[in-house]
């Protein structure tokens, strides 16, 4: 499903947006908000797959709010909801995904989820194509992103942990947690970088850190005290 975050200044217009989202039944709204300032801040704790955006709104913009949203690795797509069709050439300039004018029909929006179902599906099976260099055997290989449980370091070097082996890597765990930057991976101890997706348990132990199993592991990965609480808001629980 995908996640969503409205944006919009009038109340009245987000509610009738998420219900028709409610009705459609393919994405989760995630967050709304009713400012430019309020979305960049709502987006740091919510990452979206799609933000809902109108352009008429106070201090800046949708329209500038979508610019800088393309500095991002991994940005959101973006769909314009406004009452004003004259800002359609502009939204595109600002690689809008599509272009919604009050009152929005079902099927309009139907029509908007599925193109950025196909942009989301497109932008994961780029990521998957992505490989990282690492050694075994005194030969160099490349896997997969995807395939990579958790990192470990050691001293200036790391080790890459997939379900089957691992690898070592001889560039540091700090380079490693840029290189995995967008990627889902989550820095849970300062020798531990996990790949979130791969988390089947997470076991609460003394002193209020947390264990967790991953897919294909049997090594439980510790979790440092002050990471719990973001991690746990990250997952969800």
């Amino acid at each position: 499903m995908l996640k969503a975050m409205i944006v919009d200044d009038e109340a009245p217009a987000r509610s009738e947006l998420r219900f028709l989202l409610d009705e459609l039944g393919q994405t989760e709204v995630v967050a709304e908000a009713a400012s430019v300032r309020e979305a960049i801040e709502k987006l740091k704790e919510h990452p979206c797959d799609v933000m809902f955006l109108d352009v008429n709104m106070p201090e800046a913009n949708g329209l500038k709010l979508a610019e800088g949203l393309q500095t991002l690795k991994f940005p959101p797509a973006v769909v314009f909801v406004t009452a004003y069709s004259e800002y359609a050439l502009e939204a595109f300039k600002v690689n809008a995904l599509d272009y919604l004018v009050k009152p929005v029909e079902t099927d309009r929006l139907a029509h908007a989820i599925a193109r950025v179902r196909d942009s989301v599906a497109l932008h994961m099976q780029a990521q998957r194509s992505e490989r990282i260099s690492v050694e075994k055997g005194g030969k160099k290989i490349l896997i997969s992103i995807e395939k990579i449980r958790f990192v470990m370091a050691r001293d200036d070097y790391a080790y890459l942990q997939t379900d089957t082996d691992r690898f070592f890597s001889t560039v540091s765990l700090a380079q490693l947690e840029k290189r995995l930057e967008g990627h889902g991976f989550f820095r849970v101890h300062r020798g531990y970088l996990v790949n979130l997706s791969m988390v089947e348990e997470v076991e609460p132990v003394s002193g209020g850190t947390l264990l967790l199993t991953l897919n294909g592991v049997d090594e439980k990965i510790p979790v440092s005290r002050r990471r719990v609480s973001l991690l746990k808001k990250t997952l969800g629980i």
